[in-house]
């Protein structure tokens, strides 16, 4: 794949991921809105749009150039789409830009510690969803892991991105949130594949 078409590919995962941050600004009730949010997740993967947070958990197995290659592309194709989509939402929605602002307010009262496991066990949740449907060809891991992730208060770097572009917060202190749940979300998503390849290799 190209890069222009890996970086296309991770803009139009970031849209999707966008659409479900959208959803669950909308809904009143968060069990309902953190349900509607796998929208977003089921049509990436049945798409095979570019998803970092999706992604990350396979470089133990894929660590060459190409795929970290890949990797980047799709990130920076993420942060596009969402910051596309969140200026878009905030001039047509003003409602949803005013809870997204709410809402990120109250992540960027989170101390750094705090985030990062945040970050970490979602990462775990998203290698879970995705590994499942790889190997098992079933959305069942989809279905459940992103409610779970949501309504436990886990914090996902590309929903972030998309919640902050809503609400129109632009500082330092926004930047150095995101990059904390991206590392959380790349090292929560590595746990299990490196606990199984060194079980595996101690069996």
């Amino acid at each position: 794949m190209s890069y222009l078409k890996q970086t296309f590919s991770g803009v139009c995962a970031g849209i999707l991921i966008s659409i479900g941050g959208s959803v669950f600004l909308a809904c009143d009730n968060k069990y309902v809105g953190a349900v509607m949010f796998t929208v977003a997740l089921l049509c990436i993967c049945l798409k095979g749009f570019s998803l970092y947070t999706g992604r990350i958990g396979f470089i133990v197995e894929t660590h060459d150039k190409e795929y970290f290659s890949g990797l980047t592309l799709g990130l920076l194709g993420n942060a596009i789409g969402t910051a596309g989509c969140g200026y878009a939402i905030r001039l047509a929605l003003p409602k949803l830009a005013e809870t997204a602002q709410t809402l990120c307010t109250g992540k960027l009262e989170q101390t750094f510690l705090q985030t990062l496991i945040r970050g970490i066990f979602c990462g775990v949740l998203m290698y879970l969803a995705v590994s499942i449907y790889k190997e098992k060809n079933n959305v069942i891991g989809i279905i459940f892991c992103i409610p779970v992730f949501i309504l436990a208060g886990f914090e996902h770097s590309i929903a972030d991105l998309f919640y902050f572009a809503a609400s129109g917060i632009v500082s330092l202190k926004a930047f150095g949130f995101i990059w904390t749940v991206i590392l959380g979300n790349s090292i929560g998503a590595v746990i299990l594949p490196l606990l199984m390849m060194n079980f595996k290799k101690g069996k």
